[in-house]
Parts: structure tokens; C-alpha cells; sequence
């Protein structure tokens, strides 16, 4: 990695806007009759994935006016542009929107830093839970709640017994079914969004199987938090880490998420 700096003055800028963005969601969350429109690959939108978005851009093009953004809100950069970015902004202003119109909280702001194909930064903020989860890679990760900030590092931590699977609150699909079989014993969770990855970083999950199609933005803070905190996020099958704007399109390849201890030691 070469010609950035990252500090954690600089990530603070970003919780704050997390923040400020969480409070533009929290708004739109408040209403009763909830405007929700559908997109081009039917996936939901509301006017809460909108304000988080104007709160985001609006706040990095004041803070890193030289860094590019790419939001699920704004995603309409071509390759030709995209593939001379070196390092740029990714987020999701609201990851879960599903989870948003049901009203369970399990939601998140994503902002994430790329750094040629790594995330290298991240902070996922979850307004109605009160977390703030961020990490910089090889500086730590850190979760902010109920005004209290603890380090997470799960570096060292051993798999639990049985291990415990986070998967998304859908149906399990048939390759999660298999990858399943191959574990043998474990417990499973379900939580909504990016908090998948969050709870691995906490100790409270031992791995998390996507044998799915996620977006580039649904995974990109999450993974720097979690690898911030010790953990892997890689390609499945194999063990290529998870990479950035490789490609044309932005859709991730199958990947699991875990601690460094469900992985073979090298």
C-alpha cells in the first residue's frame, strides 16, 4: 500500500458523518406512511436511502474534495472512469433497507476507503442499535455504544463450541445449505445488513457464509472493520481475499467472513 494516509483523525470525520447521516435516516424513520419505491433491480429505495446519501457526499466533498464517491445512490460512474480510481469513497448510505421498512433497527450507514481494490478504512454506524463499529487496517477497529468506545480484536480468539454462523434474516439459499453440512454442529444467527460482519468483529459470531450476490457497496466497510479487528473476508471457494473495483461490474463473488481461526493456518 502506497502514497495514502490514513489516520484516525480521519476516520473520526467519518463516524461523524455516519452519524449525521443516521440522524437524516432517523427522520425519515419517525414517519408513519414510509415512501417506498422500487429500482431498476428491484430492490427497495426510500427517501432515507436518499438523505443519508446528500448528508455523505456532501461531507466528504468538503473534507476529501480530491477523493472520488461512489454510492448505491450514485452508481453511475462508467468502468472506463472507475477503473483509473486508485482510491475512492464506497458507501451505502442505508444497508437493510428491507430491514428499514420493517422497522427492526438492523440497518446500517456504510462509508468505506479503497485503496487499490482494498478497503482499507470503514465505519458502520447503526442508528437505532446505537453502534458505531471503525477500523482502519493495521491501526485497530473500534465500536462506539451508549457513549462507551472498546477496542475490538479478535485476533487471538478461538472458535466457540459449537461455532456460531451469522447469516442474513432471508431464506437460506441451497450453497449456504451445503457449506452448512460441511461445519457439522454449530448455531445459527440471523441479523439484517452489514451487522453480519460487525458481530464477528465483537467475538459474538465465529463466521458468516455469503454464497449470494452482494453489491461491492453492501461489503466494503464492514470488511475493513472486521479486518481491522483480526478477521478474514475472502473468496469462496479459496482463500483470495475480497477485492475492489476489479471489475465492470460491482457485484461481489461468493465470499466467507470470519476470524482468522475457522481458516487453515498457513
Amino acid at each position: 500500500m502506497s502514497n495514502i494516509v490514513f489516520s484516525k483523525t480521519d476516520l473520526q470525520l467519518i463516524v461523524t458523518l455516519a452519524k449525521q447521516a443516521g440522524e437524516a435516516i432517523m427522520q425519515v424513520y419517525a414517519q408513519t406512511d414510509l415512501q417506498i419505491e422500487v429500482k431498476q433491480d428491484d430492490s427497495p429505495v426510500t427517501a432515507a436511502d436518499i438523505a443519508s446519501h446528500n448528508v455523505i457526499a456532501a461531507g466528504l466533498k468538503q473534507h476529501f474534495a480530491d477523493i472520488p464517491v461512489m454510492s448505491e445512490e450514485a452508481a453511475d460512474i462508467s468502468w472506463t472512469e472507475r477503473q483509473t480510481w486508485q482510491t475512492y469513497w464506497l458507501i451505502d448510505p442505508l444497508d437493510g433497507t428491507k430491514e428499514f421498512i420493517k422497522r427492526n433497527g438492523e440497518f446500517t450507514v456504510n462509508i468505506a476507503l479503497i485503496h487499490q481494490g482494498q478497503a482499507i478504512a470503514g465505519v458502520v454506524y447503526a442508528p437505532v442499535l446505537d453502534k458505531c463499529y471503525s477500523g482502519i487496517v493495521g491501526q485497530g477497529a473500534w465500536l462506539e455504544h451508549n457513549g462507551l468506545i472498546a477496542t475490538l480484536d479478535i485476533r487471538n480468539r478461538e472458535l466457540q463450541s459449537p461455532p456460531i454462523v451469522v447469516g442474513s434474516r432471508s431464506h437460506i439459499s441451497p450453497d449456504v445449505a451445503a457449506y452448512l453440512q460441511t461445519i457439522g454442529e454449530h448455531k445459527m444467527l440471523s441479523v439484517g445488513s452489514s451487522l453480519k460482519f460487525c458481530m464477528i468483529a465483537e467475538g459474538q459470531a465465529d463466521v458468516y457464509p455469503r454464497l449470494g450476490l452482494t453489491s461491492e457497496w453492501d461489503t466494503a466497510a464492514a470488511q475493513a472493520v472486521l479486518e481491522s479487528a483480526g478477521g478474514q473476508v475472502v473468496e469462496y471457494p479459496g482463500l483470495t481475499p475480497l477485492q475492489y473495483n476489479q471489475k465492470e461490474n460491482i457485484l461481489n463473488p461468493y465470499f466467507i467472513a470470519a476470524s482468522s481461526a475457522w481458516f487453515p493456518r498457513k
